[in-house]
């Protein structure tokens, strides 16, 4: 069969933009959730032009984002088949792999036995166990913690155990030894946590703030994904943002941290601009940490424009031999209850220059689906999940 190949496939995880609940959605207390289209109707409309061009409102209609009649881009939404809906499993399914038994949460702290463990062998005591805001619990107990030496432990909506401690307090070279023993102790399955994170900080009691040496432990991938088939045949993978955390730097030949969502789109340019063969992979957390999970719909639609106004540059300047694909990893539903994921749909826009227009391609059963279109593009070896929807991407009218 022939089908048009591609030399770079730019990838952009907009992190938690569902587009509403996924048919399992009340096995996850997500009943009603629809992160995009609950945004949009706060919002009284979206404005998202590029989004709009490529089809966004011919997956499912967004307030204040038209149908198009041609839209430019292959569209459609993907059901998420692991059991979960954290980034490390919406990703890692990305990437070919089905993850049956989902990373645990801790909405009430971490377990006793767990806490006794880390204060044995770490030698300090440990205060706070529980989910809170990384900046509110330094408030709560950032001075109990100078005057004492006792780590803040804290917890959020996703699967991480996160330690605090001051750098004049806790000396970073220690503080990163203690999340290793967190990470050694967490790698126990009855507890399944996905990341474990250095949160250092400085300053003094009312004036804290977070320092750059942040340092995430996260679990390795069960499974060997597309990302280590494109390394190991000499491709390049490019890791924007947190990719390379996700996927803890298994199968990516260069990472580039971001600051912010529009750091991450400035990397991303960056790397349009690159000569490379391979994937620029581009997860956008600002969407999920800084409005989803603090469940503002207006910060969250705002950050949806402005990352909209940066597409422009980034489709003037693809080629006739790049392929953009455009997705989310789960859901995070500003008007939601709670303060977690929620399970939904996520978008799918996939688009080329050289298209001559784009149609609806059938829903995706799972995430993988994109893993095995970038598989198959550059002929390395299939995921064991995933079906590509490469031959459907025709560059002649349609």
């Amino acid at each position: 069969m022939n089908m048009d190949t591609y030399k770079r496939i730019f990838i952009i995880v907009m992190d938690s933009v569902g587009i509403g609940e996924a048919p399992d959605a009340e096995k996850f207390n997500d009943l009603g959730s629809d992160t995009l289209g609950h945004i949009a109707e706060h919002m009284g409309g979206l404005n998202m032009p590029n989004m709009a061009k490529l089809g966004l409102s011919n997956i499912r209609e967004i307030k204040g984002v038209p149908i198009q009649e041609k839209p430019l881009a292959y569209y459609t939404k993907m059901k998420e088949a692991s059991n979960g809906k954290d980034t490390m499993t919406g990703h890692w399914e990305i990437m070919g792999l089905n993850i049956e038994k989902p990373f645990r949460v801790f909405p009430e702290g971490f377990p006793p036995e767990l806490i006794n463990q880390l204060e044995e062998k770490t030698g300090r005591k440990i205060i706070g166990n529980k989910p809170a805001s990384g900046t509110e619990i330094l408030v709560e107990l950032g001075e109990e913690h100078m005057e004492t030496g006792a780590l803040i432990v804290y917890t959020s909506a996703d699967s991480v155990l996160q330690i605090a401690a001051h750098e004049e307090i806790v000396p970073i070279e220690e503080l990163y030894k203690i999340c290793e023993i967190a990470r050694e102790l967490t790698l126990d399955e009855k507890y399944m946590v996905g990341r474990i994170i250095a949160r250092p900080f400085i300053g003094q009691p009312g004036n804290f703030s977070r320092t750059a040496n942040r340092h995430d432990y996260a679990l390795k991938p069960f499974d060997r994904t597309v990302m280590n088939e494109l390394k190991d045949s000499g491709f390049d993978v490019i890791a924007i943002g947190k990719i390379s955390d996700i996927f803890d730097g298994e199968g990516i030949t260069k990472s580039l941290r971001t600051k912010s969502n529009m750091d991450g789109m400035d990397k991303l340019f960056e790397t349009v601009t690159m000569d490379f063969r391979g994937i620029s992979f581009l997860n956008l957390v600002d969407f999920d940490a800084l409005y989803g999970h603090r469940r503002d719909p207006e910060g969250y639609g705002k950050a949806l424009e402005e990352y909209d106004s940066r597409l422009t540059e980034v489709l003037d300047h693809l080629t006739d031999d790049d392929l953009l694909i455009i997705t989310a990893d789960h859901g995070n539903d500003p008007v939601h209850h709670g303060t977690d994921h929620t399970r939904e749909y996520v978008p799918l826009l996939v688009y080329s220059p050289k298209m001559k227009g784009g149609r609806e391609l059938p829903i995706r059963e799972t995430f993988a689906d994109i893993g095995a279109t970038v598989a198959e593009n550059f002929k390395v070896k299939m995921p064991a999940y995933g079906t590509s929807f490469l031959s459907d991407l025709k560059s002649e009218e349609i």
